[in-house]
Parts: C-alpha cells; structure tokens; sequence
C-alpha cells in the first residue's frame, strides 16, 4: 500500500476530462461569464501581488459545471504559483492532509473540491494550518505522547462545494472570500461553445452553436459535452458541419428538449405530477419512485428545474408548477391542487 506522500493526489483523468482541461481559460481575462466574480478575483490577485503575499483563502460554491476547478486553476496561473487538486473524499486521514500540506511551498494553492465531505478529523487539523499557518502533530501514544507544531509557509486554500449548507460553520468562517457561481447568459454560453468549436476545430455556423447553447441548461460543462456529441453526429450523420439542424436532430436523439430538459428531469417532474398529483412529495419518495438517489436529485437536476420555474420547494415536499404542467403537455387545473396551508 502506498505511503501518503506517493499518494497522487488525482486519479488518471479520463479523456473527456483531459479535453475539457485543454479547453479551460488559463487567466482570468479569458473566462467567460461571472462579471462580478471576475471584478473581485482581479482585485483580490492585485492586491495580493502588490502586498508580495498569499491569496487569503477562497471558496466557491454552485452548482455543478459552472467553473469552480477553473477559477482555482486561473488563480494559480495569475498568481503564477503551482496548485495542488485533491477532494474532500480523497482525504480519509489527518496525515494524508499533514503529507499534502507539508509539501506545500510558499504561496502554492491547495485545491480541494467537494470540501463539504472532508472528515471532522481532518477539518481539525486544517483549521490551525488554515489560520497559523501551523500543524499541530501528536507523537506517540499514551502517558508519553506529545504535540509538535511545525510551522508551515504561507498558502492558499481554494474550496468547491456544490453544497454549501453542509460545510461546517466553523470551516466556512475560516474563508476570507466566499464566492457563488450563478447559471450562464444565453450569451456567455455562446462565446463559451464558439471559442470551444474554434479550439477542437468543429465546423459550426453560428445557429448550430446556439441551439447548442439554448440547451446547455446555463452550465459550460453541458454545453462542451453536447459540442463534442453534435460534433460526433455531424461527422457521422451529415456532412461534418454543425448546422442548426444538424445539432437539433442529434439533441434530439440523446433525448435533451429545446430547455436542456434530458431523460431524468422529465422523470422526475413526470413523478410528481403521474404518480403524486402534482405534489407536495418527499424528495426521498421522488427518488424511490423513479430508481435515483436523492441526493442526484438535489445536486443535478432539482437546481435547474427550480431556476426555470418548473419546481417549488415547500416545507411538505416538491410541487411541480404550471409551467412544468405545460412543458410535458399536461392539462393543469387549480381545483386538483392540494393545498399547502
């Protein structure tokens, strides 16, 4: 079994990881989207630059696919230190952590996604290295153990968690800036999917990227995953031109709808409104019902429904709205409402 220190930190990305990395904006003049979030990163990297200091400690929170793990990777290219990527699952012990920070040199950023599943062991050893700078190490066992603290060069950790309520308040307050990544215009995600098109060298006009975008569901992941099928259908199916309509029939045929509504989404919203008359219903009983685990349902698809309207959240249960009704083609009447007073 491996020590900690030969531990990789990553497992061998797969080869669509390795092409969205090869599409990612190195600096932050090149990303897309999140004006405001951009205005504070730059500010925050100035400021640090001028100071000849660290990046106080950052953590992003949002959903999915929006471009947390990016924004770390440009935080270290703009600070022009070397970034380390773990995730919070990855951490199983304190020393795993102690190996990785000890490792660490001034100004280098640890990147650490998921962080809401670090253990509470290890949240403890992170807070002194968060706030001193500083890991505390118990030696031996018993009436004879004693502590060390070893003193640690200034670093940075970047956090993402798609779900924010889960991480600990104490862990939370130990972040200097706090940053949520909202769902993408219909036109960043077009500036998103052509600069994509231009880079992997796909033939596309510019109605094929935007119905492409129109059913990327605001996420830049989504969109890069459905250039490269559409780019696959149009070599096989049509001419290797991605046109508006080439793009449509191939969205069509993985089941995505003008709205990015994919096969679990209907399900679920087909759940609420078949088998439970339109809701309140518990998330677990949804999940139950249609074979998925809650906690896919919350992550992935619950967000975007409730971002287009489609789902409520009530303290009984999901309710799905008239918009949902009239998007599946379901006749929605207010009498066969239950009420939620």
């Amino acid at each position: 079994m491996s020590s900690p220190e030969n531990r990789p930190l990553d497992p061998e990305p797969k080869p669509d990881d390795r092409v969205d990395h090869a599409l990612r904006p190195k600096l932050l003049p090149d990303f897309i989207g999140q004006h405001q979030i951009k205005e504070n990163l730059s500010i925050l990297i100035e400021a640090a630059r001028k100071r000849g200091e660290a990046l106080d400690h950052v953590l992003f929170y949002g959903p999915p696919g929006l471009g947390k793990t990016t924004l770390a990777h440009i935080l270290a290219n703009e600070m022009g230190v070397n970034i380390k990527v773990t995730s919070g699952p990855a951490i199983e012990r304190a020393g795993d952590l102690a190996a990785i920070l000890t490792n660490l040199r001034a100004g280098d950023i640890l990147f650490i996604d998921e962080i809401h599943r670090l253990g509470r062991v290890v949240e403890e050893v992170l807070y002194p290295g968060m706030e001193d700078f500083s890991l505390d190490i118990v030696i031996g066992k018993g009436p004879s153990a004693r502590s060390i603290r070893l003193k640690l060069p200034r670093f940075t950790i970047v956090g993402a968690t798609t779900r924010l309520a889960l991480v600990t308040a104490p862990l939370r307050a130990r972040f200097g800036a706090v940053y949520r990544l909202d769902y993408y215009d219909l036109e960043a995600i077009q500036a998103i999917a052509t600069r994509a098109a231009r880079m992997l060298d796909v033939p596309a006009d510019e109605d094929g990227i935007k119905e492409i975008s129109r059913r990327a569901r605001g996420t830049p992941r989504v969109a890069l995953r459905l250039l490269r099928r559409v780019r696959d259908y149009a070599q096989v199916r049509a001419d290797g031109m991605v046109t508006r309509e080439v793009a449509s029939d191939a969205l069509n045929l993985l089941a995505i709808d003008p709205l990015g509504l994919d096969d679990m989404d209907r399900r679920v919203l087909k759940a609420i409104i078949e088998k439970y008359r339109g809701g309140p219903v518990g998330l677990n009983t949804i999940g139950a019902s249609i074979s998925e685990e809650p906690d896919t349902i919350m992550d992935v698809v619950e967000p975007y429904l409730l971002q287009l309207g489609f789902l409520d959240r009530t303290p009984q249960g999901r309710v799905a709205t008239q918009r949902a009704y009239e998007h599946l083609g379901f006749e929605y009447s207010e009498e066969s409402q239950p009420k939620l007073w």
